[in-house]
């Protein structure tokens, strides 16, 4: 039985393989490490707390991408037709209201200024020989009048006396007289009034000479051309000796006022209103956010008044949120000391609730 069981143990051992002790016994396996999976779950915790205090913060605060500066920009053109004597502006210089910007030849505008005033003498010196006329006409009827009272005595008198004392031909003489006298009256009125007709015509002329003079100077006056508003030269393209038309644009002039124009998604106005405070971020001025204030929402979406407004009455509809402009007023004095310009990308944040 001992060598069977010896047999049975040659066979499950190769031969020529050694067998380790017993005493040895198999190596402990090392156990992973758990410091990645706690540097990941860190990493998760701190975002996740990251994302909740941020939505946390995000959602008193509506804002949009789609928004920028503007401003008033003045197209400088000119009125009349002439010649450009001097342009005493350059590009992006800055200029202040009423001074001038470009001056046009004015000689056949002072000529037209000259004549228009000395019509004007002559109609104010007719305008004075029609009052001398009216006053002497005005005399005249005076002397009628008192020729006519003596011619009406006279006729009286002579009904008065007994006919047997007086001859025909008295009576007639003095009944003439009257007669003429009335007629020398009603001569002398109608003189009054051609005289006060003249009058009347001399102070219109008068009038219109001196409308005349004042739109000659008007036409004088549009040869220099001055900045309707405080701001800064852009887009010049005149040069003296060039030859302008009415109309024909000379420069462009970018007023000093700016404000924001937001176009935020129909879905967010019910939480915006005027008087709201906003927090304005310039592209070009990055780390600052300037003060400003909601000034108001138009009454309209942009697609509205646009060239080809949508007509969704025909074809297949799709339903797109719209946007509508929201403007944004600035009030904060840092803006004048950087370079801000109409068409400048910003990113407003108007606070809807909090503090």
């Amino acid at each position: 039985m001992d060598a069977v069981n010896e047999r049975a143990r040659s066979n499950r051992t190769p031969a020529g393989a050694s067998q380790a002790p017993d005493s040895a016994g198999d190596a402990p396996s090392r156990p992973r490490s758990r410091r990645p999976f706690l540097i990941l779950a860190a990493v998760l915790l701190v975002l996740v707390i990251a994302g909740v205090v941020y939505w946390l913060h995000a959602r008193h605060f509506a804002t949009t991408d789609d928004a920028q500066i503007d401003g008033p920009i003045h197209r400088i053109s000119a009125r009349i037709s002439g010649q450009v004597v001097s342009v005493p502006v350059h590009q992006n210089e800055h200029v202040t209201k009423g001074q001038i910007l470009v001056v046009l030849d004015n000689r056949t505008e002072q000529v037209a200024v000259d004549r228009a005033r000395a019509q004007r003498a002559q109609a104010a010196a007719d305008v004075g020989t029609r009052q001398a006329d009216l006053m002497e006409a005005n005399a005249n009827v005076e002397v009628a009048q008192a020729d006519l009272v003596k011619a009406q005595q006279d006729a009286t008198r002579y009904q008065r006396v007994n006919p047997q004392a007086i001859t025909r031909t008295n009576l007639d003489a003095a009944t003439s007289a009257l007669r003429a006298a009335q007629a020398r009256v009603d001569a002398a009125k109608a003189q009054v009034s051609a005289a006060k007709a003249g009058l009347v015509a001399a102070k219109a002329s008068l009038r219109a000479a001196g409308v005349a003079v004042e739109s000659a100077q008007l036409q004088l006056g549009y040869t220099t051309i001055r900045a309707p508003a405080s701001g800064s030269i852009a887009e010049r393209t005149v040069r003296t000796g060039n030859v302008v038309s009415p109309g024909s644009g000379l420069m462009a002039l970018v007023g000093d006022r700016y404000w924001v124009t937001a176009n935020y998604k129909e879905t967010e106005l019910g939480r915006i209103h005027p008087g709201q405070h906003v927090r304005v971020y310039i592209d070009a001025v990055p780390g600052i956010g300037f003060h400003a204030v909601v000034s108001s929402i138009q009454r309209g979406t942009g697609s509205v008044f646009s060239l080809l407004p949508a007509e969704n009455a025909t074809g297949n509809y799709v339903k797109i949120v719209q946007r509508v402009p929201v403007r944004i007023t600035f009030d904060d004095k840092r803006l004048s000391k950087n370079p801000v310009s109409p068409g400048m990308s910003v990113e407003p944040y108007i606070r809807i609730s909090g503090k």
